[in-house]
C-alpha cells in the first residue's frame, strides 16, 4: 500500500458522508476516491475505484454493511473494511468480525479515535470499538483456535427453510418490516415467523439467537 490511503465511503445518508469527508479533509495521507449510497452501489464503487479502505454503514438499503463485507470476502476482495455503526452491542461487533471486517467503529467516536481506527486498519491491524475481549476476537478471526465439534439440535428445535431465511435476515440487522419486504410477506407474518423461531430455539433476544446460531452452525 502507498503512503496515501484511498478511501471509499458507503452510507445512505449524505450528511454522514459529508461529515466524514469534512473530518478527513485536513488529513494529507487520506483521500476519498468514491462514495456509495447503498449496499449494491458499494460493491460497484469498490470494484471501480479499488480503494485501500472501505468505510461502510452497518444499515443500508438493498444490502446491509455486513452483507457487503460478506460479498466482498466471498469474491476474495482484500480491501480493508471498517464497519460504521450506531450500535455498541456485542452482537453487531461479532457479526462484523465473522463476516470479515477489519474494524468496527461507532458513529459517535471522536475524531482522534476515528483517525486511529482508519490508520490501524489501513496498516494491517484490527480496530473494534465497544467492550469485547481480545480473546473472543482472536477466536473469531482464527477459526483454527476453535476446533470443537458443533452440537446437534434436538428434533423439536430443527428449523424450516423459511425460518432459516428469517434467521439470516435477523442476524444481518433487519427488523420485521425489512424482513417482510425482503421475503414479500406481511409484517404480521414476519412477526409470527420471528416469534416461532425464537420460541423453537428457546431464546429470548437477538444476542441469544446469534449465540445459538453460532453454537449449532445454523447458517
Amino acid at each position: 500500500m502507498s503512503d496515501i490511503i484511498r478511501v471509499v465511503l458507503a452510507d445512505d445518508h449524505v450528511f454522514v458522508r459529508d461529515g466524514i469527508k469534512s473530518l478527513l479533509e485536513n488529513e494529507a495521507n487520506i483521500i476519498v476516491v468514491g462514495e456509495a449510497i447503498d449496499g449494491l452501489d458499494a460493491l460497484k464503487v469498490v470494484e471501480n475505484c479499488k480503494p485501500d479502505l472501505l468505510i461502510v454503514d452497518i444499515r443500508m438499503p438493498h444490502l446491509t454493511g455486513i452483507e457487503v463485507v460478506e460479498k466482498l470476502r466471498s469474491q476474495n476482495n482484500t480491501v480493508k473494511i471498517v464497519v460504521l455503526s450506531m450500535h455498541e452491542s456485542e452482537e453487531y461487533v461479532l457479526k462484523s468480525i465473522k463476516a470479515g471486517a477489519d474494524g468496527y467503529l461507532l458513529k459517535g467516536s471522536s475524531k482522534d479515535e476515528f483517525l486511529k481506527a482508519l490508520h490501524t486498519v489501513a496498516n494491517g491491524g484490527k480496530y473494534f470499538s465497544g467492550d469485547i475481549s481480545s480473546i473472543l476476537i482472536g477466536q473469531l478471526t482464527n477459526p483454527s483456535l476453535n476446533t470443537e465439534t458443533k452440537p446437534v439440535l434436538d428434533e423439536e428445535m430443527m428449523i424450516t427453510k423459511r425460518e432459516k431465511e428469517i434467521l439470516k435476515l435477523l442476524l444481518s440487522g433487519k427488523g420485521n418490516k425489512e424482513i417482510a419486504e425482503a421475503l414479500d410477506i406481511s409484517k404480521r407474518t414476519a412477526e409470527v415467523h420471528r416469534f416461532n423461531l425464537m420460541k423453537k430455539l428457546k431464546v429470548k433476544n437477538l444476542m441469544e439467537l446469534s449465540n445459538k446460531a453460532t453454537e449449532y452452525a445454523l447458517l
